[in-house]
């Protein structure tokens, strides 16, 4: 698990200029990898790769760039290819040798004997820059699901790449700037796919690759996806649910066993969720010695689950870390620092308590823990996706506002391609309009010709959902957009690495993940029961009473919910909305802002609070980050 950056200049070819535009970029990816750094400068080609390391697997013997013996070939990959061992050992079997015995020797081998296709020949979670002088090409690659992050600036002068925008924006021929659109689509949580918060930067869609290649003076660019979450057009009907109970019991304790290799120790995280619950259950028994299991608990009863993660825990004989957040660290510096390293705004200061949860992690000796995330997209365990396919059961509770919309909404772009407007959006498109009011004239101006939502189902190919089963559309366009946009980046990878911390979701297993798409949906959701084949391959896993639990909400506690959290929150107002700030950032009118955070104060309707919160919580960061990025603030200290 590293930081990975790097850009291909073709006229600038001094090797002290490319030096002095690397090493910045590599500065700010010292959180990514403060074991080791290298690069590999082709000087002739103008390319420079650059790599920060986070030593897991082949503690001394992986070093990066990779190279060949002739040095024609280099390599720099971010992430875990599982299974390499045995991979390595069929490649020696064929004559082609590996440059040092980590798991991301493997890249070079396998391109010389596949070409582009090796991609396909790698399980893992991985981000790969992959240099080819006899070509004079470059591969940039992103996993399957975009567990790890890619993203990419092309211009007339060439291409820059980073595993965080921020390495990008240190590039000399690149200006920071915020993109209104983008800003836009922060307001109401769903970006486009392969957007960022930034002008000219993009980020490289998961299962796909870009290839530049040199045609005379200049660099061609093209994109294209190699691998998807494909439903099928039709599923089996009348099976024995038993067959695929054990589908997914079998290939979990795979996936589990896979994520547990590594040269140093690896620990689990753990809410009270059955995801991982049952994650800390397989690696228990899959392993010799007691698990380390993390969890964060919250002061508020309606949002915190410690209990049965404490539970769980104990049944297992985990050796549980219990991290207990209040105010004080949800606020303040933490939110500000948090905000820096997501490069975009999120809804919940969940992101915030992950952040402090990956610096626990490495407090306590541990570069590694395998996470639950994936499971919901899997098996159908979001409340929208159940309402999609079964209809609306008003039972929405604390999902009402953030996760499920009160009163149902449709829009004419998400009804020509799916046939229905899938009910994960319809709570952004009502925080959407709640913003539409609060934007400055011009930012107004421009929504008169640009349909954020629109933009968003124009960003899912339709052969992908044309013809496809209720649910499998609902997972599939949540999928391509909220899992890599938002649980993967802020909630994932982005805040676990700030701490220079590994997170493996064993779930997003490709092995799982195409086995998942073949089960039928009332075996996913039975009997009005998310996650019901999940639930079975787990019961003798799971204590009784999470078995027969309800999906929960993992959440940080919104600030309307306590008067001291909202006082946290009044104080960064003060600070970063201030009348001067909101002219130069550009996006809001301050009078009508102002009067909507005075409004929202004392607001006593449970729903409307929160997606008040919501709109208060991306404001602020939009802000932050124009104070972060474009004006170059330094950043607090955080205790």
């Amino acid at each position: 698990m590293c930081g990975i950056t790097g850009f291909w200049n073709p006229s600038r070819t001094n090797e002290r200029d490319l030096r002095f535009a690397l090493d910045p970029m590599l500065d700010v990816l010292d959180h990514r990898g403060p074991d080791e750094r290298g690069s590999r400068l082709f000087r002739e080609h103008g390319v420079a790769l650059g790599h920060t390391r986070l030593s897991i697997i082949g503690l001394d013997c992986g070093h990066q760039p990779i190279e060949t013996d002739d040095g024609d070939y280099a390599v720099t990959v971010n992430g875990e290819l599982y299974g390499y061992k045995r991979v390595r050992t069929q490649l020696a079997c064929e004559q082609y040798t590996c440059n040092g015995k980590s798991d991301s020797a493997i890249t070079l081998p396998l391109y010389l004997k596949h070409g582009l296709s090796f991609v396909e020949q790698l399980r893992g979670e991985f981000a790969i820059v992959l240099f080819d002088q006899r070509e004079k090409r470059l591969i940039l690659i992103r996993d399957r699901f975009g567990v790890k992050p890619l993203y990419y600036h092309v211009s007339d002068s060439g291409l820059v790449w980073g595993s965080e925008v921020k390495s990008i924006l240190k590039h000399p021929d690149v200006t920071p700037r915020l993109c209104p659109k983008a800003a836009v689509h922060q307001m109401m949580q769903v970006m486009v796919p392969g957007s960022t918060s930034f002008e000219g930067v993009d980020a490289l869609k998961p299962g796909h690759m870009l290839v530049a290649s040199l045609r005379g003076d200049r660099l061609e660019v093209e994109t294209k996806r190699w691998w998807d979450f494909e439903f099928p057009e039709s599923h089996e009907s009348g099976v024995d649910p038993g067959e695929y109970v054990q589908g997914v019991q079998d290939r979990l304790i795979d996936a589990v066993a896979t994520r547990l290799e590594a040269d140093v120790p690896v620990g689990c995280y753990l809410s009270g969720g059955i995801d991982s619950c049952s994650i800390l259950g397989l690696a228990t028994n899959l392993q010799q010695s007691p698990i380390k299991a993390f969890t964060i608990a919250f002061d508020s009863d309606e949002y915190d689950e410690s209990n049965i993660a404490r539970r769980m825990a104990e049944s297992t004989g985990a050796e549980q870390e219990l991290l207990r957040l209040t105010e004080k660290e949800l606020y303040g510096p933490a939110f500000e620092r948090a905000t820096w390293h997501a490069e975009r705004t999120f809804y919940n200061t969940l992101a915030v308590a992950k952040w402090h949860m990956s610096r626990r992690v490495r407090a306590c000796n541990y570069k590694a823990v395998i996470t639950g995330e994936g499971s919901d997209e899997l098996f159908g365990g979001y409340p929208f996706f159940k309402r999609d396919w079964l209809g609306r059961d008003n039972e929405a509770g604390i999902f009402a506002g953030a996760i499920l919309a009160e009163e149902d909404q449709t829009h004419h772009a998400w009804q020509d391609l799916c046939g229905f407007t899938p009910s994960w959006i319809q709570p952004w498109m009502m925080v959407l309009e709640r913003v539409k009011p609060l934007l400055n004239s011009s930012i107004q101006d421009m929504l008169t010709t640009y349909d954020p939502v629109a933009e968003v189902a124009g960003a899912i190919d339709p052969s992908m959902v044309r013809g496809r089963h209720r649910l499998d559309i609902s997972q599939y366009t949540w999928s391509k957009t909220m899992l890599e946009g938002q649980i993967l980046t802020w909630g994932g990878d982005r805040m676990d690495m700030a701490n220079s911390m590994e997170a493996r979701p064993a779930f997003l297993d490709h092995h799982v993940a195409e086995y998942a798409t073949t089960i039928p949906p009332d075996v996913r959701i039975r009997d009005g029961v998310e996650k019901w084949v999940l639930r079975e391959a787990m019961v003798n896993v799971l204590p009784r009473e999470l078995y027969e639990r309800k999906k929960f909400a993992f959440m940080a506690p919104p600030a309307h919910t306590d008067p001291v959290k909202r006082a946290a929150v009044q104080e960064m107002i003060d600070h970063w909305l201030t009348p001067e700030r909101v002219a130069q950032v550009g996006l809001f009118d301050h009078a009508r802002l102002s009067k909507f955070l005075t409004d929202a104060w004392n607001e006593t309707d449970g729903t409307i609070a929160r997606r008040n919160d919501i709109v208060m919580n991306h404001a602020l960061q939009l802000h932050m980050l124009h104070g972060q990025y474009v004006e170059g603030l330094p950043l607090p200290a955080v205790d």
